[in-house]
Protein backbone atom coordinates (compact mmCIF):
# COMPACT_ATOMS: atom_id res chain seq x y z
CA UNK A 1 0.00 0.00 0.00
CA UNK A 2 1.22 3.35 -0.93
CA UNK A 3 2.38 5.59 1.64
CA UNK A 4 0.22 7.65 3.84
CA UNK A 5 -0.38 11.70 3.11
CA UNK A 6 -0.89 13.19 6.65
CA UNK A 7 -2.53 16.92 7.01
CA UNK A 8 -2.01 18.84 10.11
CA UNK A 9 -5.45 20.64 10.28
CA UNK A 10 -5.06 24.02 12.65
CA UNK A 11 -8.43 24.18 15.33
CA UNK A 12 -8.35 28.21 14.95
CA UNK A 13 -11.00 28.83 12.40
CA UNK A 14 -12.79 26.78 9.77
CA UNK A 15 -10.70 27.41 6.65
CA UNK A 16 -8.06 25.24 7.07
CA UNK A 17 -10.57 21.74 8.08
CA UNK A 18 -12.57 22.87 4.45
CA UNK A 19 -8.92 22.99 2.28
CA UNK A 20 -8.18 19.39 3.50
CA UNK A 21 -11.85 18.08 2.95
CA UNK A 22 -11.75 19.86 0.00
CA UNK A 23 -7.86 17.97 -1.33
CA UNK A 24 -9.16 14.78 0.02
CA UNK A 25 -11.62 14.65 -2.69
CA UNK A 26 -8.75 14.18 -5.23
CA UNK A 27 -6.25 12.48 -2.86
CA UNK A 28 -8.85 9.93 -1.74
CA UNK A 29 -7.70 6.82 1.11
CA UNK A 30 -4.03 7.76 1.53
CA UNK A 31 -4.66 10.90 3.14
CA UNK A 32 -5.03 11.15 6.54
CA UNK A 33 -5.76 14.28 9.14
CA UNK A 34 -4.38 15.28 12.37
CA UNK A 35 -5.68 17.60 14.38
CA UNK A 36 -7.95 18.64 17.28
CA UNK A 37 -11.80 18.56 17.48
CA UNK A 38 -11.70 16.46 14.09
CA UNK A 39 -14.49 14.03 15.27
CA UNK A 40 -17.13 13.64 13.06
CA UNK A 41 -16.37 16.69 10.54
CA UNK A 42 -14.43 14.93 8.32
CA UNK A 43 -17.36 12.73 6.06
CA UNK A 44 -15.28 9.27 5.58
CA UNK A 45 -11.64 10.94 6.20
CA UNK A 46 -9.42 9.07 8.25
CA UNK A 47 -8.59 11.19 11.08
CA UNK A 48 -5.67 11.57 13.97
CA UNK A 49 -7.19 13.35 17.26
CA UNK A 50 -5.06 14.91 18.83
CA UNK A 51 -5.54 16.93 22.59
CA UNK A 52 -5.81 20.06 22.74
CA UNK A 53 -2.94 23.00 22.83
CA UNK A 54 -5.24 25.59 24.39
CA UNK A 55 -4.02 27.67 27.67
CA UNK A 56 -6.75 27.26 30.18
CA UNK A 57 -6.73 30.51 31.01
CA UNK A 58 -7.06 32.16 27.16
CA UNK A 59 -7.91 29.49 24.90
CA UNK A 60 -6.15 29.68 21.73
CA UNK A 61 -4.41 33.27 21.32
CA UNK A 62 -1.35 32.45 19.46
CA UNK A 63 0.73 33.31 22.30
CA UNK A 64 2.36 31.52 24.96
CA UNK A 65 3.63 34.20 27.46
CA UNK A 66 6.92 32.70 27.43
CA UNK A 67 9.92 34.29 28.14
CA UNK A 68 12.11 31.64 27.11
CA UNK A 69 11.69 30.46 23.43
CA UNK A 70 13.46 30.04 20.59
CA UNK A 71 12.84 32.87 17.74
CA UNK A 72 12.32 29.25 15.58
CA UNK A 73 8.78 28.76 17.60
CA UNK A 74 5.54 30.66 17.70
CA UNK A 75 4.08 28.45 20.77
CA UNK A 76 5.54 26.43 22.63
CA UNK A 77 4.36 27.26 26.73
CA UNK A 78 6.16 25.37 29.06
CA UNK A 79 4.49 22.72 31.51
CA UNK A 80 1.72 21.67 29.33
CA UNK A 81 0.35 18.21 29.08
CA UNK A 82 -1.60 18.37 25.84
CA UNK A 83 1.09 19.54 23.90
CA UNK A 84 3.14 16.57 25.34
CA UNK A 85 0.67 14.40 24.20
CA UNK A 86 0.54 16.16 20.54
CA UNK A 87 4.09 15.84 20.47
CA UNK A 88 4.25 12.22 21.35
CA UNK A 89 1.24 10.99 19.20
CA UNK A 90 2.92 12.97 15.92
CA UNK A 91 5.72 11.63 16.50
CA UNK A 92 4.64 7.68 16.98
CA UNK A 93 2.40 8.14 14.10
CA UNK A 94 5.35 9.07 11.77
CA UNK A 95 7.74 6.47 13.11
CA UNK A 96 4.58 3.91 12.34
CA UNK A 97 2.76 5.01 9.10
CA UNK A 98 6.40 6.51 7.73
CA UNK A 99 3.97 9.32 5.68
CA UNK A 100 5.33 10.32 2.52
CA UNK A 101 5.07 13.67 3.41
CA UNK A 102 2.62 15.82 5.57
CA UNK A 103 1.07 19.08 4.81
CA UNK A 104 0.96 21.56 7.83
CA UNK A 105 -2.09 23.75 7.80
CA UNK A 106 -0.33 25.73 10.01
CA UNK A 107 1.60 25.51 12.96
CA UNK A 108 5.52 26.60 12.41
CA UNK A 109 6.40 23.88 15.67
CA UNK A 110 4.17 20.59 13.83
CA UNK A 111 6.13 21.88 10.38
CA UNK A 112 9.63 21.47 12.40
CA UNK A 113 8.49 18.52 14.33
CA UNK A 114 7.64 16.72 11.10
CA UNK A 115 10.90 17.72 9.85
CA UNK A 116 12.54 16.40 12.83
CA UNK A 117 11.13 13.47 12.32
CA UNK A 118 12.81 13.05 9.05
CA UNK A 119 9.46 13.58 7.06
CA UNK A 120 9.11 16.40 3.70
CA UNK A 121 6.57 19.12 4.33
CA UNK A 122 4.08 21.18 2.69
CA UNK A 123 3.74 23.96 4.16
CA UNK A 124 0.19 26.12 3.79
CA UNK A 125 1.63 29.73 3.63
CA UNK A 126 -1.38 32.09 4.48
CA UNK A 127 -1.67 35.48 3.50
CA UNK A 128 -0.36 38.70 5.22
CA UNK A 129 3.73 39.33 5.61
CA UNK A 130 4.86 36.42 7.90
CA UNK A 131 8.37 37.40 7.60
CA UNK A 132 9.70 36.88 11.13
CA UNK A 133 12.26 34.51 11.92
CA UNK A 134 9.85 30.99 13.30
CA UNK A 135 8.00 31.66 9.50
CA UNK A 136 11.13 31.75 7.50
CA UNK A 137 12.71 29.35 9.26
CA UNK A 138 9.39 26.86 8.77
CA UNK A 139 9.71 28.03 5.01
CA UNK A 140 13.30 27.13 4.48
CA UNK A 141 12.39 23.72 6.14
CA UNK A 142 9.97 22.68 4.26
CA UNK A 143 10.28 21.02 0.81
CA UNK A 144 7.70 23.08 -0.58
CA UNK A 145 5.24 25.80 0.25
CA UNK A 146 1.50 26.05 -1.08
CA UNK A 147 -0.59 29.27 -0.99
CA UNK A 148 -4.67 29.26 -0.50
CA UNK A 149 -4.45 32.02 -3.04
CA UNK A 150 -4.40 33.30 -6.19
CA UNK A 151 -0.59 34.89 -6.66
CA UNK A 152 -2.23 38.48 -7.14
CA UNK A 153 -3.85 38.35 -3.26
CA UNK A 154 0.33 37.44 -2.14
CA UNK A 155 1.35 40.74 0.04
CA UNK A 156 3.60 42.76 -2.10
CA UNK A 157 6.49 42.70 0.76
CA UNK A 158 6.85 39.08 0.61
CA UNK A 159 10.46 38.15 -0.07
CA UNK A 160 11.04 36.65 -3.71
CA UNK A 161 12.73 33.60 -2.15
CA UNK A 162 9.15 32.68 -0.27
CA UNK A 163 7.43 33.76 -3.48
CA UNK A 164 9.45 31.51 -5.66
CA UNK A 165 9.17 28.35 -3.52
CA UNK A 166 5.33 28.97 -3.35
CA UNK A 167 2.62 27.54 -5.86
CA UNK A 168 -0.19 28.84 -5.69
CA UNK A 169 -3.65 27.06 -5.59
CA UNK A 170 -6.55 29.38 -5.76
CA UNK A 171 -10.18 27.80 -5.09
CA UNK A 172 -8.74 25.10 -2.57
CA UNK A 173 -12.61 24.85 -0.28
CA UNK A 174 -15.21 22.35 0.29
CA UNK A 175 -17.15 21.13 -2.48
CA UNK A 176 -19.71 23.58 -3.56
CA UNK A 177 -23.51 23.03 -3.91
CA UNK A 178 -24.79 23.99 -7.33
CA UNK A 179 -27.98 26.22 -6.61
CA UNK A 180 -31.55 25.01 -8.38
CA UNK A 181 -32.08 26.99 -11.48
CA UNK A 182 -35.24 28.28 -9.82
CA UNK A 183 -33.48 28.79 -6.08
CA UNK A 184 -35.43 32.26 -4.47
CA UNK A 185 -32.49 34.87 -4.01
CA UNK A 186 -31.88 36.77 -0.91
CA UNK A 187 -30.89 40.05 -0.37
CA UNK A 188 -27.79 40.47 1.81
CA UNK A 189 -25.80 37.94 3.34
CA UNK A 190 -23.69 38.30 5.92
CA UNK A 191 -20.83 35.73 7.03
CA UNK A 192 -19.55 35.54 10.03
CA UNK A 193 -16.49 33.22 10.50
CA UNK A 194 -15.33 30.65 12.89
CA UNK A 195 -12.37 32.47 13.89
CA UNK A 196 -13.90 35.40 15.50
CA UNK A 197 -15.39 38.98 14.35
CA UNK A 198 -16.03 42.67 15.11
CA UNK A 199 -19.56 41.78 13.28
CA UNK A 200 -22.06 41.39 16.99
CA UNK A 201 -26.02 41.60 16.82
CA UNK A 202 -26.81 44.85 17.96
CA UNK A 203 -24.52 46.45 14.73
CA UNK A 204 -26.77 43.98 12.21
CA UNK A 205 -30.23 45.43 14.35
CA UNK A 206 -29.31 49.25 13.13
CA UNK A 207 -27.88 48.28 9.49
CA UNK A 208 -31.15 45.91 8.95
CA UNK A 209 -33.25 49.11 10.32
CA UNK A 210 -31.32 51.37 8.31
CA UNK A 211 -32.20 49.56 5.20
CA UNK A 212 -35.52 48.94 5.86
CA UNK A 213 -36.16 47.75 1.75
CA UNK A 214 -32.95 45.14 2.00
CA UNK A 215 -33.63 41.72 3.39
CA UNK A 216 -30.69 40.89 5.71
CA UNK A 217 -29.69 37.16 6.36
CA UNK A 218 -26.16 35.82 9.01
CA UNK A 219 -24.98 32.73 8.38
CA UNK A 220 -22.24 32.44 11.74
CA UNK A 221 -22.50 32.10 15.50
CA UNK A 222 -23.16 35.49 16.89
CA UNK A 223 -25.35 36.71 19.99
CA UNK A 224 -29.12 36.31 20.11
CA UNK A 225 -30.31 40.15 18.86
CA UNK A 226 -33.77 40.44 21.12
CA UNK A 227 -35.66 43.63 19.06
CA UNK A 228 -33.92 42.36 15.71
CA UNK A 229 -35.94 43.87 13.16
CA UNK A 230 -38.27 41.98 10.63
CA UNK A 231 -35.98 42.07 7.96
CA UNK A 232 -33.01 40.72 9.66
CA UNK A 233 -33.01 36.65 10.04
CA UNK A 234 -30.27 34.68 11.86
CA UNK A 235 -29.27 31.29 10.56
CA UNK A 236 -26.81 30.14 12.79
CA UNK A 237 -23.76 27.87 12.09
CA UNK A 238 -24.21 26.58 8.04
CA UNK A 239 -21.99 24.09 6.91
CA UNK A 240 -22.60 24.58 3.36
CA UNK A 241 -22.44 28.11 3.22
CA UNK A 242 -21.38 28.00 -0.25
CA UNK A 243 -24.78 27.71 -1.08
CA UNK A 244 -26.07 30.60 0.70
CA UNK A 245 -23.41 32.77 -0.69
CA UNK A 246 -24.98 31.56 -4.34
CA UNK A 247 -28.47 33.20 -3.01
CA UNK A 248 -26.80 36.31 -2.27
CA UNK A 249 -26.93 39.34 -4.31
CA UNK A 250 -24.57 41.05 -2.18
CA UNK A 251 -22.08 39.21 0.29
CA UNK A 252 -20.87 40.75 3.78
CA UNK A 253 -18.19 39.21 5.39
CA UNK A 254 -14.35 38.95 6.83
CA UNK A 255 -11.11 38.42 4.61
CA UNK A 256 -10.51 35.23 5.77
CA UNK A 257 -9.76 32.14 2.96
CA UNK A 258 -12.65 29.89 3.49
CA UNK A 259 -15.14 33.19 2.78
CA UNK A 260 -12.82 34.87 0.52
CA UNK A 261 -12.61 31.80 -2.10
CA UNK A 262 -16.30 31.25 -1.53
CA UNK A 263 -17.50 34.83 -2.76
CA UNK A 264 -14.69 34.42 -5.52
CA UNK A 265 -16.02 31.35 -6.90
CA UNK A 266 -19.67 32.64 -6.55
CA UNK A 267 -18.75 35.79 -8.34
CA UNK A 268 -20.67 38.10 -6.53
CA UNK A 269 -20.39 41.67 -5.15
CA UNK A 270 -18.22 41.64 -1.51
CA UNK A 271 -18.42 43.66 0.91
CA UNK A 272 -15.07 42.84 2.72
CA UNK A 273 -14.88 43.64 6.71
CA UNK A 274 -11.17 42.50 7.53
CA UNK A 275 -10.73 41.20 11.03
CA UNK A 276 -7.44 42.12 13.11
CA UNK A 277 -5.24 38.77 12.46
CA UNK A 278 -1.86 38.03 13.45
CA UNK A 279 0.60 38.72 10.20
CA UNK A 280 -2.13 41.82 8.91
CA UNK A 281 -3.34 38.51 7.21
CA UNK A 282 -7.06 39.80 6.92
CA UNK A 283 -5.63 43.11 6.07
CA UNK A 284 -3.28 42.32 3.72
CA UNK A 285 -5.82 40.03 1.50
CA UNK A 286 -8.37 42.62 1.59
CA UNK A 287 -5.49 45.55 0.30
CA UNK A 288 -5.05 43.23 -2.61
CA UNK A 289 -8.54 42.42 -2.96
CA UNK A 290 -9.65 45.91 -3.83
CA UNK A 291 -6.38 46.78 -5.63
CA UNK A 292 -7.65 44.02 -7.90
CA UNK A 293 -11.52 45.53 -7.91
CA UNK A 294 -12.79 42.35 -6.72
CA UNK A 295 -14.21 43.80 -3.38
CA UNK A 296 -15.13 47.36 -1.62
CA UNK A 297 -13.29 47.03 1.45
CA UNK A 298 -13.92 49.10 4.74
CA UNK A 299 -11.69 48.84 7.68
CA UNK A 300 -14.43 49.27 10.29
CA UNK A 301 -18.26 48.15 10.46
CA UNK A 302 -20.16 50.99 8.87
CA UNK A 303 -22.56 53.66 10.76
CA UNK A 304 -26.10 53.15 10.17
CA UNK A 305 -26.64 55.80 8.17
CA UNK A 306 -24.27 54.95 5.36
CA UNK A 307 -25.19 52.00 4.81
CA UNK A 308 -27.71 52.72 2.09
CA UNK A 309 -24.82 54.19 -0.05
CA UNK A 310 -22.10 51.33 0.85
CA UNK A 311 -24.58 48.63 -0.42
CA UNK A 312 -24.96 50.67 -3.49
CA UNK A 313 -21.25 50.95 -4.04
CA UNK A 314 -20.89 47.21 -3.39
CA UNK A 315 -23.99 46.18 -5.86
CA UNK A 316 -22.02 48.77 -8.40
CA UNK A 317 -18.53 46.94 -7.89
CA UNK A 318 -19.52 43.48 -9.74
CA UNK A 319 -17.46 43.56 -12.80
CA UNK A 320 -16.26 39.64 -12.95
CA UNK A 321 -13.00 40.67 -12.12
CA UNK A 322 -13.39 37.90 -8.72
CA UNK A 323 -13.94 35.31 -10.64
CA UNK A 324 -9.60 35.71 -12.58
CA UNK A 325 -8.77 35.02 -8.53
CA UNK A 326 -10.48 31.39 -8.40
CA UNK A 327 -9.55 28.70 -10.02
CA UNK A 328 -12.47 25.93 -10.20
CA UNK A 329 -9.60 23.06 -10.69
CA UNK A 330 -7.39 24.47 -7.27
CA UNK A 331 -8.25 21.22 -5.17
CA UNK A 332 -7.83 18.82 -8.63
CA UNK A 333 -4.25 20.47 -9.19
CA UNK A 334 -3.26 21.20 -5.73
CA UNK A 335 -4.11 17.25 -4.55
CA UNK A 336 -1.79 16.27 -8.26
CA UNK A 337 0.94 18.29 -7.21
CA UNK A 338 0.49 16.67 -3.84
CA UNK A 339 1.11 13.27 -4.84
CA UNK A 340 3.34 13.95 -7.52
CA UNK A 341 5.55 14.86 -4.74
CA UNK A 342 4.61 12.09 -2.42
CA UNK A 343 4.90 9.03 -5.46
CA UNK A 344 9.11 10.61 -5.36
CA UNK A 345 8.69 8.80 -1.89
CA UNK A 346 6.48 5.44 -2.57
Amino acid sequence: MARPIGYYVHHHGDGHRQRALALADSIGERLVLLGTGLAGRTGGVRTIELPDDCLPEQGFAGADGEAHRAQALHFAPIDHDGIRERVAIVSRWIADERPALIVVDVSVEVAMLARLAATPVVYVRLAGLRDDPAHLDAFRAAHALIAPFDEALDDPATPDWVRAKTTYFSGLTAHRSEPAPDAPRDDILVVVGAGGSMIDGPALAAAARATPDRHWRVAGLIEPVSDAPANLQMLGWVDDVAAEIDRATVVIGGGGDGVVSAVLAAGQPFLCLPEARPFDEQRSKARQLRAARAAVVRESWPVAEDWQAVLAETAASATGVGAKLHDPDGPARAAAFLLAMAEQRA
